[in-house]
């Protein structure tokens, strides 16, 4: 019953939302321009649905590809950072430096120096979601249980058997963590990028589709393609949650990612 409820309480909120809506435009004689009613909405669903469903595919690309680098690059990063207390202090203010830096200040240049290419996409949508992964990691390898560094020790055991058998294991939540976390903010990297490469005729991604309908007042159209950017930002996230329930899974059942049915 709890189960039900947790899957129906979302729906309704969903309709009350819809209901609001409509309602909102049709008192208040909005225009259509501004806010179109939902069946319009739905309306260019189903008109565009291939040319949304082709800049889905290409975005979701895009992101999912800058998810993974930031991952990979995330996590060896935080691995230097655990390694080395003078790495880390040099090096973890420019990491911050990095996220507080306007992603659409740059991206300019990324352009100028990677070309309006996919690349250039995937490189904004990974600087964008980096920095999750290294500071959730960087903590998590940092926040080892002191009994079981010292037993480690006890035994005589390596930097390297450090790392790998007791380190990297109790950091696997929080990459874990840090992944989910950058799940949407890859979709904004890769719709940031499309903003600025797929304005220079490279490709139809979803950005690309923002831009030009609302360059033609196409709003119904514009707000499904930005609905659709949503559903990205779910997809990759159960993409990370299917990989904690498989691969992972040993490392992080029962640590808060794994929800009780009867819950």
């Amino acid at each position: 019953m709890n189960k039900a409820i947790r899957y129906l309480a979302p729906a309704i909120v969903f309709l009350v939302v819809l209901l609001f809506w409509e309602l909102a435009v049709r008192w208040f004689e909005i225009h259509k321009v501004v806010l179109p009613p939902p069946r319009d909405v739905l309306q260019s669903f189903i008109d565009e649905r291939w040319v949304l469903l082709n800049g889905a595919w290409i975005t979701l690309q895009a992101a999912a590809a800058g998810l993974l680098a930031s991952g990979l690059i995330g996590f060896l990063i935080a691995v230097v950072f655990s390694l080395s207390t003078w790495v880390r202090n040099s090096c973890y203010p420019y990491v911050i430096f990095l996220q507080t830096v306007p992603i659409v200040a740059i991206a300019p240049l990324l352009i100028l120096w990677f070309g309006n290419e996919f690349r250039t996409v995937v490189l904004v949508a990974a600087i964008i979601s980096i920095f999750p992964v290294i500071s959730n990691v960087t903590s998590g390898l940092l926040s080892v249980n002191e009994n079981f560094r010292d037993l480690f020790y006890l035994q005589s055991a390596s930097t390297l058997q450090l790392l790998f058998k007791l380190r990297i294991p109790a950091a696997i939540p929080q990459l874990i963590l840090g992944l989910r976390i950058s799940c949407g903010l890859a979709v904004i990297g890769a719709i940031i990028g499309e903003f600025f490469v797929g304005d220079r005729g490279a490709y139809e991604g979803l950005g690309t589709i923002i831009t030009a309908r609302q360059a033609n007042l196409r709003t119904s159209s514009m707000i499904a393609a930005v609905i659709t950017c949503t559903l990205l930002g779910l997809i990759l996230l159960l993409l990370v949650q299917t990989l904690n329930k498989t691969v992972f899974r040993r490392w992080t059942h029962g640590v808060g990612f794994e929800t009780d049915g009867n819950s």
